[in-house]
């Protein structure tokens, strides 16, 4: 018997090869889920699925990576566990049109795709999140890899009743229990299950309404209440705005965002549910240098593009990315103009040439491309392409795409014969310039930028020739980004009067000038002033090299300075404290212990990265600190595990 399932479960893998959803259609999910020893990240539950036969078929599947126990009841009838460590398989002679119901029962402890944070260490900001993009849903809960396969989920999530419990769609009741609650969440449209979100831990949440009604549910720390404005703002602005440009209305009941300890990316667009990394919670002096905006509109535009219509396949991705990128440049046009709309612009020309330079162009309709291609150059392309069919055609086109593909799967011709049949165009020879080609238009692209007066004045700066005028361009009405511009061209030659210009510009003057002339001295020391972190950080450092004998009173005037989130200042602090001679002797192990305990896993994962770096910068990463470097080698945020092995073997 064992030898004829193993034998069914071989041929079985090459069946699924083919797409299950030409088979099968599963509809609706109603999961309910709990939690074991959080220390062994155990999750346990059921899930019930309704399906539709489409053609006979003698089996069905549902992903599930690497579960410790799984089950099912077919139809309240037949049972069984036929499990080949990804797949549930569920054979049965399926007939079409016929309707089923299956009752999935499994314990886990996952991997991947849904992570348990700070429930070793003690403190008060222990969470559980979730992320389906690309690590699969199915590692937590038996669902589906096949972006194709779209079903409304219902999630009921039975956890400690002093957290909150946050997943997609509408809070529908909640019940409290002695010390458990159960959070019952409706989805009422179909979803990828990549897009499945569950957020655990303690926040409080702030409430706008959209204009067309829709809850703007924005979560937050509890002591982080004063964070809360800078974090979030224009969030109401952008939604609006973005309903009234993409001309269909905003397709899910609410729009919650809950920011997370050690995020693997910026941010991501689970449906009706953006999860982002609490590295964004900033406060007003944060707002200038490092602000959330552009994640916060371009999460937002996924829930048109990618949720509401979700690619086929990789090789369409940029219908999610590119525009996702291009809708949250024109929400960040609508708040900071024109000019902000094309420096981007600008920007990712930039970008997108270093990549051509270095043999890394490729087509955008390449599934293995980059994401510069994807995100910059999928921008690009609609700014290209509603610059030649109109903003009538171009909005009707998108209006129309959505319409007909809403809640389905598209790939590129989907659109682009909507824009045909909007502009009454032949958009073959555009699809092969923009979307075929490798190689980046950067011709073209310039000569669209070159429209902005605000680009041909940046681009006019060129202190070789005429430095005198360039230093009277610092004291002009140029904008900052030329002025910019200039600082670069001509930091040996600034002067005092240079120095009274805009925050951003300041910036560049302490990022330029690092050897500082002792007339700028005093004038230099303003930027410690600044109201900008990385300036204050950059200057503290620079003036602590360029005049040891002014140490003590730079340390004592910046000593009780944070920083961003990751403590920039504070790490930078610290490091410059107890390598300066004679800086108060008596604190120098109190500093120290500070900065090597900011290596330990209860902490941001870029606080820690800072304190690894400076520690190894002076000799001084001791047992404590190689420890946890050591487990820092296990972290799931790749750039900060690679970080850490690099550092061990150097």
């Amino acid at each position: 018997m064992k030898f004829i399932i193993n034998l069914f479960i071989i041929f079985f893998c090459f069946l699924i090869q083919a797409q299950q959803t030409e088979y099968v259609d599963f509809r609706t999910a109603k999961a309910d889920i709990v939690f074991g020893d959080l220390l062994k990240k155990e999750v346990s539950g059921t899930v019930s699925y309704g399906f539709t036969i489409l053609k006979d078929i003698d089996s069905v599947y549902i992903d599930a990576v690497d579960f410790a126990e799984i089950k099912y009841v077919l139809d309240g009838k037949q049972t069984g566990s036929l499990y080949d460590g990804k797949h549930l398989i569920i054979k049965h002679p399926f007939k079409k049109n016929s309707h089923h119901k299956i009752d999935v029962v499994w314990n886990t402890s996952p991997k991947k795709a849904m992570y348990f944070i700070d429930w070793d260490n003690s403190g008060d900001n222990q969470q559980i999140w979730t992320q389906g993009q690309g690590k699969y849903t199915s590692n937590w809960l038996p669902s589906f890899d096949d972006m194709n396969e779209k079903v409304e989920f219902d999630l009921t999530v039975a956890f400690d009743k002093n957290y909150e419990v946050i997943a997609n769609g509408k809070l529908t009741n909640k019940q409290i229990n002695d010390s458990t609650a159960t959070w019952h969440y409706d989805m009422q449209q179909p979803m990828s299950s990549y897009l499945v979100a569950l957020a655990i831990g303690k926040y409080d949440r702030k409430v706008e309404t959209s204009k067309s009604g829709i809850p703007l549910e924005m979560y937050y720390y509890p002591n982080d209440s004063l964070k809360v404005e800078p974090t979030y703002r224009y969030t109401k602005q952008m939604f609006d705005f973005l309903e009234e440009e993409i001309g269909v209305a905003y397709p899910w009941q609410n729009y919650k965002q809950i920011p997370v300890k050690d995020f693997l990316y910026a941010g991501m667009e689970n449906t009706s549910a953006t999860i982002f990394s609490d590295t964004y919670l900033i406060d007003s002096i944060s707002f200038i240098d490092k602000n959330y905006v552009n994640v916060n509109a371009h999460e937002l535009a996924h829930q048109w593009f990618g949720n509401l219509v979700t690619e086929m396949s990789g090789t369409h991705h940029w219908l999610q990315e590119g525009f996702a990128t291009y809708y949250a440049l024109l929400a960040e046009k609508d708040i900071f103009g024109d000019d902000h709309y094309y420096w981007q612009l600008y920007q990712y020309v930039q970008e997108l040439l270093e990549q051509d330079k270095v043999g890394g162009g490729t087509s955008l309709l390449d599934p293995k491309s980059s994401s510069t291609t994807f995100y910059k150059k999928g921008a690009w392309v609609l700014h290209m392409l509603r610059a030649q069919v109109g903003d009538k055609a171009f909005k009707l086109a998108v209006k129309n795409y959505l319409e007909k593909h809403q809640f389905k799967n598209v790939e590129t011709n989907d659109f682009i014969s909507e824009v045909e049949k909007a502009s009454g165009q032949d958009l073959s020879e555009f699809v092969r310039i923009w979307l075929e080609s490798k190689v980046f238009d950067n011709e073209k692209a310039m000569e669209s930028l070159k429209k902005s007066t605000f680009i041909q004045e940046y681009l006019s700066v060129d202190c070789k020739e005429n430095t005198s005028k360039c230093a009277d361009y610092l004291t002009s009405n140029m904008s900052d980004e030329a002025k910019i511009r200039v600082v670069s061209q001509m930091s040996n030659q600034l002067k005092k009067e240079h120095f009274k210009a805009s925050l951003k510009v300041r910036q560049a003057i302490a990022k330029s000038l690092s050897k500082i002339p002792s007339e700028l001295k005093k004038d230099y020391e303003t930027l410690l002033e600044d109201e900008s972190y990385i300036t204050i950080e950059l200057a503290l450092y620079n003036l602590w090299n360029n005049f040891p004998e002014d140490r003590h009173r730079y340390l004592t005037k910046t000593k009780q300075l944070q920083g961003f989130n990751d403590k920039n200042i504070r790490t930078l602090w610290l490091t410059l404290a107890l390598v300066t001679e004679g800086f108060e002797p008596e604190n120098k192990s109190v500093y120290f212990e500070e900065l090597t305990n900011y290596t330990h896993s209860k902490y941001h994962f870029e606080v820690r990265q800072n304190a690894f770096q400076y520690l190894k910068l002076i000799n001084a990463c001791n047992e404590t600190c190689q420890e946890n470097l050591e487990q820092a080698t296990k972290h799931p945020v790749w750039q900060f595990s690679k970080m850490a092995k690099d550092l061990l073997t150097n």
